[in-house]
């Protein structure tokens, strides 16, 4: 796939699965009204929604970048994605779109958003698990058995990993 193709993909890909996930099914519980919590609590909220923000955008660069490819199913990465965040976490995606969730939660002073997102962070789990999982297996063989065993899949290692890529 080529770069240009790939991007084009992947950011398709951002506006309507995390798009969906993380901005527009929050805004359908809330309507982005906030509730009343103790404003500090409120603003430590920016905290993970502005990082999860961050890192699905590096990620989804990621993924064009080294991958040549996107994260949708349909269209996958010709190369298997282990560098940058990738690095520290196979799941930065879901890590980060659950971040953004809490951090609206908190920002919002809104606990739906904080049970739906752990709602959500259990299914990305699942498929993660029983889809993403067998999936890479298959297409990647030893390479991602190696990276698999290496890189942790939900709690970021502290040392990146140094195997290839």
């Amino acid at each position: 796939m080529r770069r240009s193709a790939a991007a084009v993909g992947s950011s398709l890909f951002l506006a309507l699965a995390p798009g969906t996930v993380a901005v527009l099914l929050p805004w359908w519980l809330t309507g982005w009204r906030a509730g009343h919590w103790w404003p500090p609590v409120r603003v430590l909220g920016l905290v993970p929604l502005a990082a999860g923000a961050v890192v699905l955008l590096s990620a989804f660069t990621r993924f064009v970048a080294e991958g040549l490819g996107t994260p949708a199913p349909v269209a996958p990465t010709e190369h298997l994605v282990v560098g940058g965040l990738y690095r520290h976490v196979r799941n930065p995606m879901y890590v980060a779109v659950v971040a953004v969730i809490a951090g609206q939660g908190l920002l919002l002073a809104r606990p739906v958003l904080l049970a739906y997102g752990a709602v959500a962070g259990l299914v990305m789990a699942a498929f993660a698990r029983w889809y993403e999982e067998p999936e890479l297996t298959g297409r990647f063989g030893a390479e991602y058995e190696r990276y698999r065993a290496a890189v942790p899949g939900w709690w970021p290692r502290l040392r990146p990993w140094r195997g290839p890529g």
